[in-house]
Parts: structure tokens; sequence; C-alpha cells
């Protein structure tokens, strides 16, 4: 049953890639749209309907480039959509979720510290967060206030940092910073497939059999595709968000998601400015490193003004681990290569918080990680880096030796050993 684990860590690695392969695409399109739209220039000789051309030079070749806010007077032979890169980016991204926090739930997505609950109704809530999101975003859009652009983006914002606080209140704060970038890029895809898609659909539908096209739909798909530009920047952030605990495990994780969302607007502004060619707002930039200072001075106030608590107690769902024969010789080799870097204050020259937030000083810390270990330290040699710690063969062999003993007599005890149901059904199967 264990090598359930390796098949588990090589299924995320492919949904991993798929998801960053996709959003390159997406997010490349969609920087380059709004950069053209901004830097459109209106000229005496467009034809009827165009509302401003920009020219261009890449690849050793010039493009002339036209936009009608509306639609050209006669449909074109071809027309490239631009939407695949957006759906299979969500696509790809809610698979990894599946994989890594469904899959994972006991480890990576609940922490019965924040919330006690079982592992369906976990998901079930988070599933219903992603749901309800789009649903309240979509209904302040399509309301009164959806008619002042600035005003609703204000509200919005108030909701997304609603939701920062929430999700810190219902899962691990790891958790809780990919599930604000799953709930942003909810919502933005849920844009391109639900509003700007269909609402460019109508555009063609109405060229093709000869009316007019309304205006309104334009103007809707623009302020849609305006709310992804500024989130755009955020939801990469909390995206990598899982490899720096600094980000999502401190006190303050929420405040500083609030500010994530500041540092988008910052940052976007300056980008679109200067495409507009209306200047160079430097003070953005100024404004953008303020926020990042206070961000850091958030993640490293004392643990003393914090409030947090050390947890030494070996949790039931970790206790085989600790239990087994071979844990008192892994506790002694993980003491001896790893704890100098894998501690609360890391001796180890130029670490200065344990890596990952992953502390390796007591019992219930080992036990808790005994499937990193096993994959990190044992079936791979990714840990120690270089192995500056000189980690032996044999040393290695013991930790395979205790995660597979561990796992082998109780592996339908465990959720880190324990495959998915679809991959148990597979395994039954002739």
């Amino acid at each position: 049953m264990y090598e359930y684990a390796i098949a588990w860590e090589w299924l995320a690695f492919a949904a991993r890639w798929f998801h960053v392969i996709t959003a390159i695409a997406w997010i490349g399109s969609s920087f380059y749209f709004i950069a053209l739209d901004l830097g459109l220039v209106k000229r005496p000789h467009l034809p009827p309907g165009a509302y401003g051309e920009e020219w261009q030079v890449h690849g050793g070749g010039f493009y002339h480039i036209q936009k009608y806010l509306v639609a050209p007077a006669q449909m074109p032979e071809h027309l490239t959509w631009f939407k695949y890169e957006s759906y299979f980016t969500w696509l790809s991204g809610f698979l990894m979720m599946c994989i890594v926090y469904y899959g994972g739930a006991n480890l990576f997505l609940i922490d019965r510290h924040v919330l006690d609950v079982s592992v369906p109704v976990a998901i079930l809530i988070s599933l219903a967060s992603l749901v309800g999101g789009w649903i309240v975003y979509d209904l302040l859009c399509k309301s009164p206030l959806g008619n002042n652009t600035w005003g609703l983006m204000i509200v919005l914002y108030a909701v997304l940092v609603f939701m920062a606080w929430g999700y810190t209140h219902l899962f691990t704060g790891r958790a809780a910073f990919l599930h604000l970038g799953a709930f942003t890029a909810t919502i933005m895809s849920a844009n391109v497939f639900m509003i700007i898609i269909p609402n460019q659909k109508i555009v063609v539908a109405d060229l093709i059999a000869g009316r007019t096209p309304d205006p309104k739909y334009g103007r809707i798909a623009k302020q849609r595709s305006l709310h992804n530009n500024y989130l755009t920047l955020p939801v990469i952030f909390f995206m990598l968000s899982n490899h720096y605990p600094l980000a999502f495990g401190t006190a303050y994780n929420w405040v500083i998601a609030a500010l994530v969302f500041l540092m988008g607007v910052t940052i976007r502004h300056w980008f679109n400015t200067t495409h507009a060619r209306k200047g160079r707002p430097t003070w953005t930039w100024i404004a953008t490193v303020i926020l990042f200072i206070v961000i850091i001075w958030l993640s490293t106030v004392p643990k003393v003004l914090t409030g947090e608590k050390d947890a030494n107690a070996v949790a039931p769902a970790f206790q085989q681990f600790a239990s087994d024969a071979h844990f008192p010789a892994v506790k002694q080799m993980v003491s001896t290569r790893c704890s100098m870097c894998h501690a609360a204050e890391p001796v180890y020259e130029g670490i200065v918080r344990p890596p990952k937030d992953v502390m390796l000083e007591n019992d219930a810390e080992i036990a808790m990680h005994a499937r990193e270990i096993y994959i990190q330290a044992g079936r791979s040699h990714a840990m120690p880096p270089g192995n500056v710690t000189e980690v032996t063969p044999e040393e290695r062999k013991l930790l395979v030796a205790w995660f597979e003993s561990s796992v082998g007599e109780k592996a339908n005890d465990h959720p880190s050993a324990r495959p998915p149901a679809f991959l148990q059904a597979c395994a039954a199967k002739p």
C-alpha cells in the first residue's frame, strides 16, 4: 500500500506541471490583451466602427491590430477565441486541489486546533465556498453597484478580506491561502466562461443574423476583464505561498493576504497606466515596497505576542508511526541529521526559519511528517540538500523500513498512506 504514496506524489507533480503550463498561457494572453487595449491609438483613417489601432513588432515582423468596440460590419472568415487557456487552468488547479488537499485532507486541509470537522465536511465547506463566492460576486456585479466600477471594486475587496479571515478560521494556514487563490481564480475563470465568452457569442450571432449588436455586452465583458486583470497577481502569490510558511503559517496570515491584494492593485496600476501612455506613476512601487515591508514585519511578530502554542502530543492519526519498532532509531537519526534546520531555532548557518515551517524536534512532529520524511529523505535524496549532513545509505533504508513497516500493518488507518477511494477500486480489479 505504501507504493500509493509514490504514485500519488508523481500524480501531484504531473497535475502541477499541467497547471503551470496552462496558467502561463492564460496569464500571458490576458496581460497581452490588456496592454494592447490600453495602448490603442485613435486615428482618422480607421474603418467605420473601429475604436483604435496599434502597430507592434515582434519576431522580425510587423503587426497591425485594430479593435472594434462592438463588432466589424461583417463577420470575419476566421475568428480566434481565447478561452481554453482559462478553462484548463481552472480544471488543472482544481485537480491539484483534489489530489493534495482533498486526497490528503487530514494532513493538509484540516487543522483540528482551528476547526475539528470530518474530511467530507471539510471538503463540502471548500466546495461551497468556491461556488458561493462566484454567486455573491456575480450578484454584486449585476446589482446597481455594478454601474460604479471603483465602488464595486472596494466592496469586492472587502469580500476578499472577509474570505481571507474566514479561510484561516476553517483550514490550515497553507490550505487557507491556497483556497483564497482558488476562490479568486474561480471568479476569474467563471467570468470568462459565464460572462465574457457568452457575451461575445451573442455579438457574433447578431452579426451573422444581420442585426446590430448591443454595445452593453462589450461593456459588461470589459468590466469583468478589468477585475481579472487586477486579481491575477494576487492569485499567483497565493499559488506560490505554500512553499513559504512565513506567508501562511503566522498568526496574522489573513492580514498578509489582505495586503497582497493591495500590492496586486498597485503593481497592475503602474503597468496599466504605462501601457495607456499616461505616465509612469512611481508612487505605486513605493506603496508596494511599503506594503511588502509591513508583510515581512507581520510574519515575524514574536510568538509570545501571537499566542501560538506547542503541541507535543502525538495525534491518534499518527500514533502508528511513533509506536513502530523502528521509531527510536529514526528519532535519533532525525535529531542528528535534520533538526539543525528543522527546529524552532535552526542552528545551521544561513537558516533562520525551519524550511517550509517543518519542525522535527519531538515525537509528534516526526510522526506527523512521516510521509514527507519517507519521500524526501528515504525514497529520494532531496533532503538534506546536497546531503550536507551526510545521511548514509543505511539511514535512508531505515527511514524506508520505518514508514513501510508502519503503514504495512495499518495502511487503512492512516490518511497519508491510504490511497483515495478510486485508486483502491482500481487496485481491487483483476
